[in-house]
């Protein structure tokens, strides 16, 4: 065990310094390309900044990643399908980053990144059981896979509003299956070595992205919403839903701002992927007038879903059942408090809607 942490160690240093310098060397490329994010006041804009911000973070995650593997990973049909599957994704969020291309030919790189994953490297969500029952997807598995996958490289996207806010929760989320996979001795498994290695990537990229950031993932950030994804179909080692659930939780916060996104915008007759300034980060920043407090916020309830999943499969479920249940408590509050989900909510919506649409 203490041999397996120190090569756990290992491989997260190496990888966080190789991602911290290359970090360098993306934002200067970033600039020479025009691959730069530049604040705009239009409307349903989110953009918090205001000065020009390389873009290409999410890139150098990549290279990170590919470096990590090199070292460290072993080659797999499965592996070898995450490799082609990504540089898919990395390609298509370049062409964006320089120049946006529509949503649709954005989508089309991301299903044949799913469809890679899928097809060709046979990770499928087949069958589960649930509650005494047990499902067999049959042919469904295919498209319920590649729409999970779709779904999850969008999401980290979607929350990527604030300096170090995608960074931080992907590296919590990446750390929690890296320690469950070694308490549980999955020592040479494709999961603890696609966790460590994207650990090291993220921590290297925060380095630079964590307030003020010098440099942004990008529509690359899609990348690590891909991994994510990919993780947690590898995690799902059987059919039970809580094995599928655990690493899902780790997500709260990026799933259920989307959740309330979509919500949000239903109820409003607006499509439901059309941008707003009322996502959870927003609506915290418009409460502390702080975007450094706003993140720091985050980060802690997000790693109460992680220790409630942490202590759910290793310690003792009822503890992390009650861990759930007071992070539920906690949104619910905020669900009937801010205008995440609705207008009309009380108390203390008008004193944060002019500072949410306020900040530049």
């Amino acid at each position: 065990m203490k041999e397996q942490i120190l090569l756990s160690s290992k491989i997260v240093l190496v990888t966080f310094i190789f991602s911290a310098i290359i970090m360098v060397l993306m934002r200067k490329v970033a600039f020479h390309i025009d691959a730069v994010d530049r604040p705009t006041n239009a409307e349903g804009k989110r953009h918090i900044h205001k000065r020009e911000v390389a873009k290409l973070g999410g890139v150098g995650i990549f290279l990170g990643f590919l470096f990590g593997y090199m070292l460290f990973g072993e080659q797999s049909i499965r592996m070898n399908s995450i490799l082609i599957g990504s540089f898919v994704i990395i390609l298509t969020s370049i062409v964006d980053d320089i120049k946006s291309i529509k949503a649709t030919h954005k989508l089309l790189g991301h299903l044949i990144a799913a469809s890679v994953i899928v097809f060709y490297g046979g990770i499928l969500l087949s069958n589960i059981t649930a509650f005494g029952l047990h499902f067999d997807f049959g042919w469904l598995a295919y498209p319920i896979t590649i729409f999970f996958l779709v779904a999850c490289t969008n999401i980290i996207n979607l929350i990527d509003g604030l300096d170090g806010l995608s960074g931080g929760i992907c590296s919590i989320f990446f750390a929690t299956i890296a320690i469950i996979a070694l308490s549980q001795a999955r020592y040479n498994s494709l999961v603890l070595i696609l966790s460590l290695i994207m650990l090291g990537s993220t921590l290297g990229f925060l380095l630079h992205n964590f307030y003020p950031a010098k440099i942004f993932a990008g529509d690359a950030a899609t990348f690590l919403g891909f991994i994510i994804g990919v993780i947690t179909l590898l995690e799902f080692k059987g059919p039970a839903l809580i094995s599928f659930f655990v690493p899902v939780a780790i997500l709260g916060i990026p799933i259920l701002d989307t959740l309330f996104a979509i919500i949000r915008r239903l109820l409003k007759g607006q499509p439901p992927f059309k941008a707003d300034r009322q996502h959870l980060h927003h609506q915290l920043l418009g409460i502390t007038s702080s975007q450094l407090k706003t993140v720091l916020i985050i980060y802690a309830i997000d790693i109460l879903f992680a220790l409630a999943s942490i202590f759910y499969v290793l310690v003792d479920k009822t503890v992390g059942q009650i861990i759930y249940i007071i992070i539920l408590i906690i949104f619910l509050w905020f669900i009937l408090h801010t205008t995440i989900i609705s207008d009309k909510s009380p108390t203390i919506t008008k004193k944060i809607r002019d500072k949410i649409m306020g900040v530049k």
